[in-house]
Order: structure tokens, then C-alpha cells, then sequence
């Protein structure tokens, strides 16, 4: 079941400002690059939505022209400054602090869901590419070297700010940018910087140097998807500056290409309704969450809630309830088979602009008609349901809250009366039933364990 041309994919183009049809370049080559992390230490739970958004994305694709048809580029920047940072301090190599890292985000994305790319670029495997790069720029009069340093020519391109709507002058008013003296424009913007002998660093024709954070994207973007490709994808934070230099420099080096046609950001996260924040104590890393055991889907389920191009708040309340929604979901779709069809409301639905929270209401409505044939067809497309029911959805779930407030209401009749026969009672069938009784002056917890037999507590009173 795919799309046919009266329910075509509709995307918000950042650039244009406007909800527009997909028409790809090509229909049998659909090719979308999105900015991957600076990989320094664990993704947090920020750094996981343009992951989950754009994989979402990357699905529909599939779905729409063919798994084969789609080719789906993230990086990752292994040179930068942070990681220097992190060396510096920790005394390890910079090799062993990426290795680690990309190991980690692969693992905790996959734990939510999200299939690997087609293409995970390094930065560092393509530095030919950004010195061939930046010298096209110099030779065509859009950057010039200085100091050790190439810079962007920001004027040499008539068309700069157009992604984020700002001029120039605005920019320069605005935005805090380093006043350098090698700059001939507060805005010019670094391809390459000069390396001391402690820090990485390739011969250039500017010297020993690194490359700048946005010509990775550019160089990376044309020698993996051509200088013409179709959605280019990250962060809201990233439309200004990162992605508004990608476009002037690839569109100056290349000329005969557009760069990306469509360009879509997701908004930020918010946690508990704060922005999220070490200093508020609510900053955490989506391996913090998986270790606190809220699984992977619940994760996913909770970030879908919300659409892609509004700010998502994270609460403990809608992890609850996307957990319960979801046992109920997988007990009736894992009678269906694998690689089910979806229903074609929900495939209209995310058509449309991604509108996951509709599809995520399309699956109440499947799991009350009893739908299971749909209801995983709709699920798998979401990437909440991969080849089997996952073990913790088939994990018993018992409502404590009635043996709770017995033992509760016992406890504190006996505080009053000192007569503790009842609590001892209670305590005892509990134990019998297979039920970890804690009892402190805080209150009391009542925890099943692996041999708990609820019928032993039908007739507690």
C-alpha cells in the first residue's frame, strides 16, 4: 500500500516558508542529508529528536518510492574543539573519544528505534574534499586566505540570509559574531584555521591546519549526494548560522547545483515545561532514561506526540501514559504478521507535513475497532514496532495501589492502637503472594517479584 497521486507528501520548506508537494529530483534516486552529532560524549534527549523526526521521514520515504530508492546521509563531526577539550582533560586519544561515543549514539538511537543511515560520513575521512572545496572558493573570488586562516567572502554572495530571512546588516546587528582582524567582513565565517602542534591538523595549502564546522557538511553533502539533492535536514538551532553557510558556500563552489531543495527543522525540547538545563537538574541523556528503565518505544511514542515543527515538552506523565498505551497496542498487534500494511489514514496523515500526533490518534482508533492487521502496519511505519513484541510490553504490570491502602490504613490503626496483628496479617499474605513488602517512614512499598500470584490476593481485606 503506498501513496498514489491524490495523497502526494507534503513538507514545510524552511526555505520557502510554506507547506509544498515533495516532487523529488528523481523518483528512483530520493536522496536527504541531516546534521548528525559533534561527538564528544552522550546524546541528550534534545540531540534525539531530529533523529526520531527525520527518521520518521526517512520511513515514509521508503515506503512511498522503495527502501532502494532512497539514499539517507547523517554525519558525524569527529573534529572540533570540544573533543580537543575532552582529550585535554582526560588524557585519552582523540580517536578513542569518538570510536567510544559513535558507538554510544548508535547504540541508545537504535534503542529508540531509528534505523542506521544509508551513509554515516566522518568528518575526518573527507578532508581532501573540504581543501578541494575551499580552493574552488578562493579561485572563484568567494573566500580568501589570511593569517593561516580561509574565510568565507560573506558579500560575494547576493543571496545570503535567505534561508533565515534576515539581511546582512541585520545579522551583523544582531548576532554575536568574532571580530577578527584577518576578517575583511564581521560575518566572513571560517573554512580552515591553523593547527598548533598539541591540536589535529592536515597540510593545506594554508599551512597545517582543520577544517571549519560548515564546510564538513558541504564537502560531505556533494561527494556523497551531488551538488543537487533533495531535503537537507537538522535542528531548528542549526537555520542560522550552520546551515544558512552551508548553502553559500556549496552553491558558490557549485554552481550548476541547487544544494538541498527542501530544507526542514524540528523545534526544540523542553523538559517539564523548562528548557532543559544542567543548572535546573533536569538535563539528562537519553541513556539516563533507558537506565531508569523507561524503554526505548516509550521514548519514541512520547516524542511523536508532538509535532515536529512545535516545541516538545518531555513529562513524566506522558511517558505513563505513551507506556500504557503502548502494552494495550502491542497485545493486540502482536497477533498480526510482520511488515504489515498501515491504514491509509495514517499513511495520509503522515503525508501530511509528518502529522505523527494524528496517526498516533489513528492507532487509539485501530486498537478500539480491534484492528491488529493495521494497527502494526500503522505502528512498524511509526518505528514503534520492530520484528517482535519487545520483552518488557509482555511484562506483567500489577495495580498495587488496593493491597497498598490496606497495609497502609493497618499501619497506621496499629501505630494508635500498638495492636500490630493486622499489619502482620496483611504482611504475610503478601509475602506469600510474591510480594516484596518495604515499609518505612516515608510510607509504605509494596514490589511484585518474579514468583508473585495475584490470586493469593483476591480476598486480602
Amino acid at each position: 500500500m503506498t501513496l498514489t497521486d491524490k495523497t502526494p507528501i507534503k513538507l514545510h520548506n524552511t526555505k520557502t516558508r510554506r507547506k509544498e508537494v515533495f516532487t523529488p529530483l528523481k523518483v528512483d534516486d530520493v536522496r536527504m542529508y541531516v546534521c548528525g552529532p559533534t561527538v564528544y560524549d552522550r546524546a541528550h534527549l534534545g540531540n534525539a529528536r531530529p533523529v526520531v523526526v527525520f527518521d520518521v521521514l526517512y520511513r515514509l520515504l521508503r515506503h512511498t518510492y522503495g527502501a532502494e530508492h532512497v539514499t539517507y546521509v547523517r554525519n558525524f563531526t569527529d573534529v572540533d574543539d570540544k573533543i580537543n577539550t575532552k582529550a585535554a582533560e582526560t588524557g585519552r586519544s582523540i580517536g578513542q573519544i569518538t570510536d567510544e561515543t559513535i558507538g554510544w549514539y548508535l547504540s541508545d538511537m537504535g534503542a529508540l528505534g531509528a534505523l542506521e543511515p544509508g551513509h554515516m560520513p566522518r568528518a575526518t575521512d573527507f578532508i581532501p574534499q573540504m581543501v578541494a572545496m575551499i580552493e574552488d572558493l578562493i579561485a572563484s573570488g568567494h573566500a580568501y586566505a589570511a593569517e593561516g586562516h580561509v574565510l568565507f567572502a560573506v558579500d560575494s554572495y547576493t543571496q545570503y540570509g535567505a534561508l533565515s530571512g534576515r539581511t546582512v546588516e541585520d545579522m551583523i546587528a544582531g548576532a554575536r559574531v568574532e571580530v577578527a582582524p584577518y576578517k575583511r567582513n564581521p560575518m566572513d565565517f571560517v573554512l580552515w584555521k591553523p593547527s598548533t602542534d598539541n591540536l589535529p591538523g592536515w597540510d593545506s595549502p594554508w599551512g597545517r591546519g582543520r577544517p571549519g564546522w560548515h564546510i564538513e557538511c558541504s564537502a560531505m553533502a556533494h561527494e556523497l549526494l551531488g551538488a543537487s539533492f533533495d531535503i537537507h535536514g537538522g535542528g531548528i538551532d542549526l537555520a542560522f548560522p550552520h546551515h544558512e553557510n552551508e548553502i553559500a558556500q556549496s552553491c558558490c563552489a557549485h554552481p550548476e547545483g541547487g544544494f538541498a531543495t527542501v530544507w526542514m527543522h524540528n523545534e526544540m525540547l523542553l523538559v517539564e515545561g523548562k528548557k532543559m538545563s544542567k543548572s535546573l537538574g533536569n538535563f539528562f541523556t537519553v541513556r539516563d532514561l533507558l537506565d531508569q528503565g523507561v524503554p526505548g518505544e516509550v521514548i519514541r511514542y512520547v516524542f511523536l506526540m508532538t509535532h515536529y515543527r512545535k516545541p516538545m515538552d518531555w513529562t513524566a506523565e506522558k511517558a505513563v501514559q505513551a507506556e500504557a498505551s503502548l502494552r494495550k497496542w502491542y497485545a493486540l498487534a502482536g497477533e498480526a504478521a510482520a511488515e504489515s500494511d498501515p491504514s491509509l489514514v495514517a499513511l495520509a496523515a503522515l503525508a501530511d507535513d509528518l502529522n505523527t500526533h494524528a496517526v498516533l490518534s489513528e492507532c487509539h482508533q485501530l486498537a478500539l475497532a480491534g484492528d491488529a492487521i493495521a494497527l502494526r502496519g500503522t505502528m512498524e511505519l511509526l518505528g514503534l514496532f520492530g520484528p517482535d513484541v519487545p520483552d518488557w510490553a509482555n511484562s506483567l504490570v500489577v495495580d498495587m495501589s488496593v493491597p497498598t491502602a490496606h497495609l497502609t490504613a493497618a499501619r497506621e490503626s496499629a501505630m494508635q492502637s500498638k495492636d500490630y496483628s493486622d499489619v502482620d496479617r496483611i504482611k504475610s499474605a503478601l509475602i506469600a503472594a510474591g510480594v516484596e513488602v518495604r515499609m518505612s517512614k516515608s510510607g509504605v512499598e509494596l514490589v511484585p517479584g518474579p514468583d508473585f500470584d495475584p490470586a493469593k490476593l483476591e480476598n486480602l481485606t
